[in-house]
């Protein structure tokens, strides 16, 4: 259970900086996927607000800016990740996203705490396809297929790793050298990695991640084997998506908030809107699951459908128990923020 107050005796010592290698340091996967754990219970039954994010196109329509706001009792705390996303940065050697979370204490409104962004994303998007593969995939799962070599990729094979016994991990991406360059850099012992440039042989898989920037799909469902489970992260708006309508209509599925889905998932909506699928596809929230409140999966066959979002709460409850364990430990840099 995550600390219901993170107030400490230096909270009034100033604005607490977190850098990346502080989050790195401070949230393993494991830790991170049992506070994902406890986000999405708290979401599911309604403990932390969250708004619906503001997502700005910047003036010429070059870039974005997104808000991401939210606030919760336990931890008492409340803030915002601020987000740029600039899709020409990867060619120039800079990340597509980049920003931080800001905390701000429930009681007083006193800024505490700036926390980097991209690490906490990263981190805490994967942990909660973990969580979801946890709940929801076969407990005989082998085998992991990745589309996409980025950020989240990484991560991702690092989180199923810690919930199921991986033994074969198979990469797609439409860039094959990123893929190649990201089986080389992963180090898992007893594990077989490799490229394929077929997704219908990464699709074949136990366990399926996409974590592309696709606006069309990549997956298609006549490949996805009976008994998968599948995670879709990549795409975040009503009008892109990963995955054709054959994959959505095969599968049971979960989403980390329904407000959040109907708004913004279009890998559901396109389906939703043609007819293909109806309302009665989505099985639940995995808080829903973790409460008792909506099935996990109920036989082998069955194919289980996460479809993340990301939602403030999982920055909130990650960012917040990083400030907790860096006040500990006093690491860090603290800005005399105010007078």
């Amino acid at each position: 259970m995550i600390e219901a107050n993170p107030h400490l005796s230096g909270l009034r010592e100033g604005l607490r900086c977190l850098s990346a290698d502080d989050v790195r340091r401070l949230l393993p996967m494991p830790r991170c996927i049992e506070l994902m754990a406890e986000a999405m219970r708290a979401a599911s039954r309604g403990g932390i607000a969250i708004p619906p994010r503001l997502i700005s196109p910047l003036i010429d329509r070059s870039a974005s800016f997104a808000v991401m706001p939210g606030s919760s009792l336990e931890p008492r705390m409340y803030g915002a990740k601020m987000v740029s996303v600039h899709p020409d940065n990867p060619a120039r050697g800079l990340p597509g996203h980049q920003g931080f979370v800001a905390l701000f204490d429930h009681d007083t409104g006193q800024p505490v705490a700036i926390v980097e962004g991209a690490q906490i994303t990263a981190m805490r998007t994967a942990a909660t396809s973990a969580l979801a593969t946890r709940l929801l995939a076969r407990e005989d799962s082998r085998t992991h297929g990745v589309f996409g070599a980025g950020v989240q990729a990484a991560t991702h094979i690092e989180a199923i790793a810690c919930i199921r016994p991986i033994e074969r991990i198979l990469i797609w991406s439409r860039t094959s050298e990123k893929a190649t360059a990201l089986a080389h850099s992963l180090r898992l012992p007893g594990c077989q990695i490799r490229v394929t440039d077929d997704p219908a042989e990464a699709a074949a898989c136990d366990i399926v991640s996409t974590t592309t920037s696709a606006r069309e799909p990549v997956l298609r469902g006549q490949w996805l084997q009976p008994g998968c489970h599948v995670n879709l992260v990549g795409a975040h708006s009503p009008t892109t998506r990963e995955v054709d309508d054959e994959a959505v209509r095969r599968g049971s599925i979960y989403v980390d908030l329904r407000q959040s889905a109907l708004l913004e998932a279009g890998d559901l909506l396109i389906p939703l809107d043609k007819g293909i699928i109806a309302m009665d596809h989505f099985v639940g929230e995995l808080g829903e699951v973790l409460a008792g409140e909506a099935p996990g999966r109920i036989d082998a066959a069955q194919i289980t459908l996460f479809k993340s979002l990301g939602i403030f709460a999982q920055d909130l409850i990650a960012a917040a128990d990083v400030y907790r364990q860096a006040c500990e430990q006093n690491l860090g840099s603290v800005v005399q923020f105010q007078n």
